[in-house]
């Protein structure tokens, strides 16, 4: 699941993350993408930092309090780099952080790490 308010990076890496294989669900916020997630049960979730109504780390923690969802990776995607930004997301529960741009690479290696790699 790719969540993000710009639908240039959604449409982004919904194309990256196609072209290998996975299935992928969007989202524009948090509110929509709780109602999605309940829904279809992502393996890995990569929400945007910066967003309307309900941020990036308000959704990863409520994702992360939810027994059903606790254990889904969740990656934070920020445009920031900052130490306090990926500490911040660390303390919400996230898995990983990755700054934008991110590059195929970085998105595949994240579910390689994290849905892949456990589930071996």
């Amino acid at each position: 699941m790719v969540i993000d308010d710009s639908k240039t990076i959604r449409r982004t890496a919904e194309t990256l993350l196609k072209k290998a294989g996975c299935d992928v669900i969007t989202a524009t916020d948090g509110f929509e993408a709780l109602a999605k997630i309940a829904d279809h049960r992502p393996d890995i979730i990569f929400v945007d930092i910066m967003m309307p109504r309900l941020d990036g780390y308000q959704t990863c923690a409520l994702i992360k309090n939810n027994q059903n969802f606790k254990s889904t990776p969740v990656i934070m995607l920020s445009s920031k780099d900052g130490l306090f930004d990926k500490a911040r997301g660390r303390i919400v529960g996230s898995e990983q952080y990755l700054t934008k741009p991110f590059t195929k690479d970085e998105l595949l290696g994240a579910i390689t790490r994290h849905v892949i790699e456990v589930r071996a």
